[in-house]
């Protein structure tokens, strides 16, 4: 990949919670006090990261997204938080995160309003970018909404980059910079994006369309990160990811076996693992495909390498990553959406993975259950089932 934002950070994929795809820009704190965008919303789940297994297993980020602000900044031209929703301020917030063993993000825009239509950053970087640093941020998503042309758009990314570095504080950059350039639907352009710029200023990157709660969606981000592969994949690497956007596991539009194939994927993808779910109320099922400690590790592979399609035939998909230690993962995606199980055979070798197998490996499935299928040369023969809409992830490894 080329050269990384010199920050040192996000070495492996950031993993951790983010409130957007579950709470949107709920603000209605009368009538709906359990959800909607408060303080009391990121203390409860740091509350329950903390506790609940979450931390030690890598989900580290609380990240506030869209509509936490006031409707102005202050008499000094700054930030300000909607002291009715967030009353204590960001940095108490901050604080209370940190003393969890945890890290916060927040969200903001690089055009003059946020999406949602709240002050964005424009003209203010450097002031934005510092108040984040005293408040003791640890994240900064910044989006592409409402700016006047591409190149404010992309001098506004850098200028962030800039003014967070600046700063002399360990700020993880999450942009959207490729997303707003490929789709550039206000200016009806479309641009393919500078890839070797936006690693070189941010340390993940959105590239598609928000991600929804269903299938349809899952879907399309993972067809659009396999047509586009010969792109985004050289781009990715320790310090700066292709970010397909939150993992919507636990909440309400996903069967379990679409379950099974986002967090495959993303894990094979080298994607940053952020939630978007209500984890005071998950089930028992998402928790623990959420805290597979095998599939994580995939996803966190010190290699770094992000995996790739490399077979698309009769509804059936094939992704491969190459792991540390002459080691692979691989998924096998059933595209079918009618029918039951369907058989696989597959011989190892087909599989591209001389190397690790030239004597012989070991086969471990992690997926949808943990099994291993023993020591394995390349003439073995792998048979095994894939359910509609489900995956079966794999880890080859020298024996």
């Amino acid at each position: 990949p080329a050269d990384a934002l010199n920050n040192g950070l996000a070495l492996t994929p950031t993993m951790g919670w983010l409130h957007w795809e579950r709470f949107l820009c709920n603000t209605d704190c009368t009538n709906d006090p359990k959800n909607c965008i408060s303080e009391q919303l990121y203390m409860q789940m740091a509350d329950i990261m903390a506790s609940e297994g979450w931390k030690e297993l890598g989900y580290d980020y609380i990240c506030i997204d869209d509509c936490w602000l006031a409707k102005d900044r202050d008499s000094q031209k700054r930030l300000q938080a909607d002291p009715k929703r967030f009353p204590s301020g960001i940095k108490k917030l901050a604080d209370y995160v940190h003393s969890k063993g945890l890290k916060l993000g927040i969200y903001e825009d690089v055009g003059h309003k946020t999406c949602a239509g709240y002050p964005g950053s424009l003209g203010y970087y450097d002031t934005d970018a510092k108040t984040f640093a005293e408040w003791g941020i640890d994240l900064l998503k910044f989006d592409g909404c409402n700016f006047d042309n591409l190149d404010q758009l992309v001098k506004g990314y850098i200028d962030m980059s800039n003014a967070l570095n600046k700063t002399g504080r360990d700020i993880v950059y999450s942009c959207e910079w490729p997303l707003y350039t490929w789709e550039d639907l206000h200016f009806f352009f479309f641009l393919k994006p500078n890839y070797t710029a936006v690693r070189q200023y941010c340390n993940s990157w959105r590239n598609f369309a928000d991600i929804y709660d269903s299938w349809s969606s899952i879907k399309s981000a993972i067809d659009w990160a396999a047509d586009h592969q010969e792109i985004i994949v050289p781009a990715a690497g320790p310090g700066g990811w292709n970010d397909p956007d939150m993992l919507v596991i636990g909440n309400f539009g996903l069967s379990h076996n679409q379950a099974v194939t986002q967090m495959a994927i993303w894990a094979i993808m080298a994607s940053p693992l952020i939630m978007s779910n209500d984890l005071r109320n998950i089930d028992g099922f998402s928790k623990s495909l959420l805290q597979n400690k095998y599939v994580i590790a995939v996803n966190q592979d010190a290699l770094g390498a992000q995996g790739q399609r490399i077979s698309k035939s009769n509804n059936l998909d094939i992704w491969k990553r190459e792991l540390s230690g002459n080691s692979f993962a691989l998924v096998f995606l059933n595209r079918e959406e009618i029918g039951g199980p369907r058989s696989i055979a597959i011989i190892l070798k087909d599989l591209g993975v001389d190397s690790t197998c030239k004597m012989s490996c070991m086969v471990t499935q992690i997926l949808p259950t943990y099994e291993q299928w023993g020591r394995k040369n390349l003439t073995a023969v792998l048979q095994f089932t894939v359910n509609p809409t489900g995956s079966v992830m794999l880890r080859v490894e020298p024996f």
